[in-house]
């Protein structure tokens, strides 16, 4: 089984566990001499292993298949460090005789650490698609873990959005110029330059966009 990782930082781990968020982008990765502007027109196939993949008209004149990480279907396992989930280890529940193994692990502080079979909390990818950053919708980007005020902040008189981050502390937000957007669009950039580096949103790359669905 794979793992994923949301950001804590920013309130995306807790928005799916509340089933607030149900999908995600993340960025294809490609060969070192091919950028993504160098590619266009994905079209979805299935290999004869029932596997999805995407082929891309490529500048070079060849086409390149390239897979996603999950596949429709899939059950993949939420990453959390073992030291927030230490209830189910110390109490031996979900991982009986190896709570020591746990504890005393890199994972206990950092989930890129942690077996994805230890992890409580499962999500099945629905669907997947293949666009350019931008081409986000502002429908998409409510999924991604945008929420509307319902009285807008600082006595604006138009609809006002921002990243759903109900356990990160005030303080950790600019509150007169980053947190709130005029749209979804425009908190979900300032919400994936954070995340995945400053510049992001510029470069525009393409993602693969998955849907899914909290199972447990």
């Amino acid at each position: 089984m794979q793992k994923i990782m949301f950001s804590e930082r920013y309130g995306l781990e807790q928005a799916v566990l509340a089933r607030f968020k149900n999908m995600t982008r993340r960025e294809i990765k490609l060969p070192d001499y091919i950028t993504h502007s160098d590619i266009w027109n994905p079209v979805m196939g299935i290999d004869d292993r029932g596997k999805v993949y995407f082929t891309f008209d490529c500048t070079d004149h060849l086409k390149r298949d390239i897979y996603p990480q999950y596949q429709i279907g899939e059950e993949v396992a939420i990453a959390q460090a073992y030291k927030e989930l230490r209830w189910y280890v110390l109490s031996g529940i979900l991982w009986g005789g190896i709570a020591d193994e746990v504890t005393h692990s890199k994972g206990w502080n950092n989930k890129m650490f942690v077996k994805a079979e230890y992890m409580p909390h499962r999500i099945r990818i629905t669907n997947i698609k293949v666009e350019r950053l931008q081409n986000i919708s502002g429908e998409d980007a409510m999924r991604e873990g945008v929420f509307r005020y319902e009285k807008p902040p600082l006595n604006h008189e138009y609809d006002m959005f921002a990243p759903w981050a109900p356990y990160v502390r005030p303080y950790k937000w600019d509150r007169d110029n980053l947190i709130y957007r005029c749209t979804a669009r425009d908190a979900f950039a300032y919400l994936i330059d954070k995340i995945s580096g400053k510049g992001t949103w510029n470069i525009n790359p393409w993602v693969f966009a998955y849907e899914f669905e909290l199972l447990r």
